[in-house]
């Protein structure tokens, strides 16, 4: 009997989910918080996909939303021209930083002093949350809307990725772009993994690793669909995308080969993360949930607990049983 993947289903969300962001692991776990179109950021236990509350406080989709990693800020980005700085323990708003159009990203630095921020204005700002008065530090030179942009190389550098079908690296101080990638085809998503200096980048069907520093191809793999959305193990044994045809697809790293692929949306998939512990990847889709699924399919973990019933435990069957009931979250 084969292991069965048995996703958790996190629901709450009214509209697509288009954005996710786990924190680092913190002495109560880690933590995952939605961006939604429904204009209600969630934040959740992450292990478990347990709603903690809702961020209440902008008027239209929110676009992009991550947590730093204390997991005690949270930070989100929207179409009602703002970008919103949360306390994460209370809820509370903090501050509201007025932008000129349609905010899509924001990411903190390390320390968590610093908020970029990148959206349809083309224009990246980096904003010092202690002087929140002050204006921010402006960076041009994308020709269309900036869709996401990362800090990397210890917050010295920032990587942008834009509908101009270009990723960029800054130099935060010069303001100037160091590097510049060009696609044949508008960037869906971008990921940054600090340890080893990796960047993956899903542009068509095509999930691509670069070295973050130079910018120089690693691996590139084609997928059976467009693909909006990459998540690189923090071990780098593998990694999961997942695009227009609904579908999770897992690959080995090393050999580029597709491990499996599983099926539990009902639309299409824009966002997939691992955890920082590399248990589980989370999914957000187009049909307004998210979906928490085990990295090894069969331990017990969260709230996935594998038990050996009395007639499954016979000396020929050593494989662990699974309820294949769907379990909400």
């Amino acid at each position: 009997m084969a292991m069965r993947q048995t996703p958790l289903t996190c629901s709450g969300h009214t509209r697509p989910v288009v954005d996710l962001a786990f924190s680092g692991i913190t002495p109560y776990g880690y933590f995952l918080i939605s961006a939604c179109k429904d204009g209600k950021p969630m934040l959740r236990q992450g292990d478990t996909g347990d709603w903690i509350g809702t961020f209440l406080g902008h008027k239209g989709a929110v676009w992009g939303a991550t947590l730093n990693k204390e997991a005690t800020k949270a930070a989100t980005a929207a179409a009602d021209f703002t970008a919103k700085v949360w306390d994460a323990v209370t809820g509370d708003e903090v501050l509201t930083l007025a932008h000129k159009h349609i905010v899509k990203s924001v990411n903190f630095t390390e320390d968590s002093t610093c908020l970029l921020t990148g959206g349809n204005d083309k224009v990246l700002r980096i904003y010092d949350l202690g002087k929140p008065e002050a204006e921010p530090l402006e960076i041009a030179g994308h020709t269309s809307a900036i869709k996401k942009a990362l800090w990397c190389n210890n917050d010295q550098q920032i990587l942008s990725a834009a509908d101009d079908r270009t990723v960029r690296l800054w130099d935060k101080n010069t303001k100037e772009a160091v590097k510049t990638l060009a696609f044949d085809a508008s960037v869906s998503s971008m990921e940054y993994i600090p340890d080893g200096e990796i960047l993956v980048i899903t542009y068509g069907r095509t999930i691509a690793f670069y070295n973050a520093n130079s910018l120089d191809l690693i691996k590139a793999v084609d997928a059976p669909a467009s693909i909006h959305s990459a998540s690189l193990h923090p071990e780098k044994d593998f990694f999961v995308a997942g695009g227009d045809d609904f579908k999770l697809y897992k690959y080995d790293y090393t050999t580029k080969e597709e491990m499996e692929s599983y099926k539990g949306h009902f639309g299409p998939i824009h966002c997939v993360r691992f955890s920082p512990d590399g248990e589980l990847y989370a999914s957000g889709s187009e049909d307004g949930t998210l979906r928490l699924w085990q990295t090894a399919v069969g331990k017990t973990y969260g709230l996935w607990k594998c038990v050996l019933p009395e007639e499954l435990s016979s000396e020929n069957s050593e494989v662990l049983y699974c309820p294949p009931a769907e379990i909400k979250a």
